[in-house]
């Protein structure tokens, strides 16, 4: 019994210690030197495909809302004729 407890306190003690070593690659200073850059590119498009994607799309619908609104501005501000 005591064995088998010394077992499983040496496998979890060996589990802890191994998953605290792993190391992340540190990509900051890469994304800073990509931010950084002066190439002309705004700042909320440089991440990407993925950025423009998210950018158009969040136009569109800002766009296609703003068109709606005053659509609906314009139907409401016109009565209807009663029969």
């Amino acid at each position: 019994m005591l064995r088998n407890l010394l077992a499983l306190r040496q496998i979890a003690r060996r589990t802890i210690s191994t998953a605290s070593r792993r190391q992340f690659e540190n990509k900051v200073p890469e994304k800073q030197k990509l931010f950084q850059e002066d190439n002309g590119i705004p700042v909320h498009l440089k991440g990407g495909v993925a950025d423009a994607l998210l950018y158009r799309a969040t136009m569109m619908l800002t766009v296609g809302g703003t068109a709606y609104a005053i659509y609906q501005l314009a139907v409401a501000s016109f009565p209807k004729k009663q029969d």
